[in-house]
């Protein structure tokens, strides 16, 4: 089967054999054997995920928004890598948000009913066949892969109707009335919604288009308040990040023998530990290599005199991630001109902290924190005030780049397609969940700054919660300041 096509009627399963595979063919003695002497393993009397009542609200809420349409949520599939090699599987954030399920190949229906309400089908692999032997000789066969839940225990789990994911193309074909569903997870799928409205005219497909974009706008501005499940999931990542940035410390010695993959390695094992995998692509960039905002090479050296940037965040296993950048001296003290650019973004990153409360617009934390690094480079001579003539004509960008933060959840940067009207000229609220990580980056290249800035690259970041009161620094755990960073790493780092 290849991640394209579903598997077929359990009873239509046809072996066939790799073409240079060692096994070519299965005699009829052996696969009577198969079948026979398997014990019954179903689980019964499953208590649910802790999650359960939460996706069950979560899936009520966003049918609400959308009486009497069908909505579709696919998980995604497995892609190949390479023959029978595949990537890593994240399923789709949409789907585990809705569903509390991370396997590949489901799908969760909402559909219609006539009192304006919607009955939630998630569609997922069964249990392999044991009659037709796909159990042991297909390639996604339980003995290549593992047990997977049986319809019947993911019921049980989830706390939703489930069915067999091979009837889902023939359920949507079937069915009448308005589907939208959520686009590039599964092009089957959105291939049979296409079908669905394929004969409509040309106004009306106009307005078809708007269909699907409007349930993922949805969702999106519904995901942007997290409830206190998802701020208990959002800490452990962040708790489990911290462990993993004192590892990276107290394994400096040995990154300065290899590269800047042995800091990436050693913050892998802590996710992948502790949690699921990492949230993003680790970013440990030592000396100039700080200066590339997204570095992903990681296969620099790391070396006495210069800053080590890592920003790295951990993904539990229920899909939260946070995202924490430090940036430190690898010798474990700051020159004086590494301190004076460190120190700047440390006093905008303060700034930007104390403008998050609720209230108060999305883009105060930005510019406060922007207002700083302004005021800085101006009183160093780089960049010519008065302040608000800079921040006007964005001039800092030239050495700041990002904007100050952004919304962070299941995904790093969450809630991305969201209204603007409610995220970035929206108000924060309590539950939100940001990023406040203010830098500074002077290229190696760069005429319009003095020799001995070039090649400084400092972020500093952190996950903030805002609450009723005002706001709670989540990933407090590790040090900020200058003076604190530099204890941090002589207690931490061996001698």
């Amino acid at each position: 089967m290849s991640e394209q096509q579903r598997p077929e009627a359990e009873d239509a399963f046809v072996f066939t054999p790799r073409k240079n595979g060692q096994a070519q063919s299965v005699s009829d003695e052996l696969t009577a054997w198969m079948r026979t002497g398997w014990a019954d393993t179903e689980r019964r009397d499953l208590e649910p995920i802790e999650q359960a009542g939460h996706t069950a609200r979560r899936r009520s809420a966003i049918g609400a928004a959308f009486p009497g349409d069908r909505l579709v949520f696919p998980a995604g599939r497995l892609l190949t890598r390479s023959n029978d090699t595949e990537y890593p599987f994240r399923a789709a954030t949409d789907y585990a948000y809705l569903t509390g399920d991370t396997s590949d190949g489901g799908c969760l229906v909402l559909n219609p009913r006539s009192d304006g309400g919607h009955e939630a089908v998630l569609y997922l692999k069964p249990r392999s066949n044991r009659d037709n032997g796909e159990f042991w000789l297909g390639a996604y066969g339980e003995l290549w892969t593992g047990r997977r839940n049986s319809l019947g225990e993911a019921a049980d789990l989830l706390g939703v109707a489930t069915a067999d994911v091979r009837t889902l193309p023939g359920a949507l074909r079937s069915a009448a009335g308005t589907t939208r569903i959520v686009r590039g997870h599964d092009a089957e799928l959105d291939a049979i919604v296409d079908g669905l409205r394929a004969d409509v005219d040309e106004e009306s497909c106009a307005k078809s288009a708007r269909l699907d974009e409007e349930l993922a706008v949805a969702l999106a501005d519904h995901r942007l308040v997290k409830d206190e499940w998802e701020v208990a999931q959002l800490q452990k990542a962040v708790d489990s990040t911290v462990r993993g940035f004192h590892d990276v410390v107290g394994a400096l010695p040995r990154a300065k023998e290899t590269s800047e993959r042995f800091v990436e390695g050693t913050f892998f094992l802590r996710a992948r530990v502790e949690g699921n995998d990492v949230g993003y692509g680790t970013i440990a960039a030592c000396g100039p290599n700080a200066t590339t905002l997204h570095w992903m090479h990681n296969d620099g050296p790391v070396r006495d005199g210069e800053l080590l940037l890592l920003d790295a965040g951990v993904e539990t296993t229920t899909l939260y991630t946070a995202d924490v950048t430090r940036t430190m001296p690898v010798s474990g003290t700051f020159t004086a001109l590494q301190r004076r650019v460190y120190d700047l973004v440390y006093a905008a990153q303060e700034a930007g902290i104390a403008a998050v409360a609720p209230g108060r617009p999305f883009t105060d934390f930005h510019e406060a924190a922007q207002r700083v690094l302004a005021e800085g480079l101006i009183g160093w001579g780089l960049l010519e005030g008065p302040v608000d003539r800079v921040l006007e004509l964005g001039l800092q960008r030239r050495y700041s780049l990002h904007g100050t933060g952004h919304m962070l959840g299941m995904d790093v940067h969450d809630c991305a397609v969201s209204r603007q009207e409610v995220h970035l000229y929206g108000e924060l609220k309590p539950g939100m969940v940001l990023t406040v990580e203010p830098g500074l980056y002077f290229q190696p290249d760069d005429l319009t700054v003095p020799e001995e800035y070039r090649g400084i690259g400092v972020r500093i970041e952190d996950d903030v919660l805002v609450t009723e009161e005002g706001r709670r620094v989540m990933s407090a755990g590790l040090p900020r300041s200058s003076a604190d960073v530099e204890a941090w790493l002589a207690e931490r780092v061996p001698r």
